[in-house]
């Protein structure tokens, strides 16, 4: 699939995001909201900072963006670009939110409720459904989460290795 150049630009945003996160030892996911052709709210994955479950980039992005705007509901062009396929709890949000489109870089096999483990857009029992593409960028972000998985697992070796 072909993205525009406003895709990989909105898209790089996101993985400076995912950067953010991977500095903080959480899991490199980042998120940019775009309406209007300029970001409304942008995130990184937070959970263990914040000691909160539902602190993941897709759900920061959205918070941040419907306080700025003052509505619970986003702007009719709003644009989600994510480094990785939302979760469940997420495409729920994105849906309530009313969202018109996300563009994720890469798919999560264990968890993606998209196209990979689930495809709850799919089953028709939404009020709302929103346009879906994935692969901007797809190398660069898979890369990103495979280093952190990987330097996560060698600290982990480790730490069992002095022990």
């Amino acid at each position: 699939m072909l993205f525009s150049e406003n895709d990989e630009k909105w898209m790089q945003y996101a993985f400076e995001q995912a950067e953010i996160a991977a500095l903080n030892n959480e899991v490199p996911v980042g998120a940019v909201l775009v309406s209007n052709n300029q970001i409304i709210a942008q995130a990184c994955n937070a959970p263990i900072a914040t000691h909160n479950p539902t602190a993941h980039a897709e759900i920061l992005a959205i918070q941040s963006a419907c306080q700025t705007l003052k509505n619970y509901r986003l702007p009719e062009d709003t644009t989600l670009y994510v480094t990785l396929e939302p979760c469940t709890m997420c495409v729920g949000a994105l849906v309530h939110a009313r969202i018109n489109r996300v563009v994720f870089a890469t798919t999560e096999p264990k968890a993606g409720a998209l196209v990979s483990a689930r495809q709850l857009l799919d089953n028709g029992y939404f009020n709302h459904k929103f346009i879906f593409e994935h692969g901007c960028l797809q190398q660069q972000c898979a890369a990103q989460l495979s280093q952190f998985f990987k330097k996560r697992r060698e600290q982990k070796k480790a730490l069992k290795q002095l022990q």
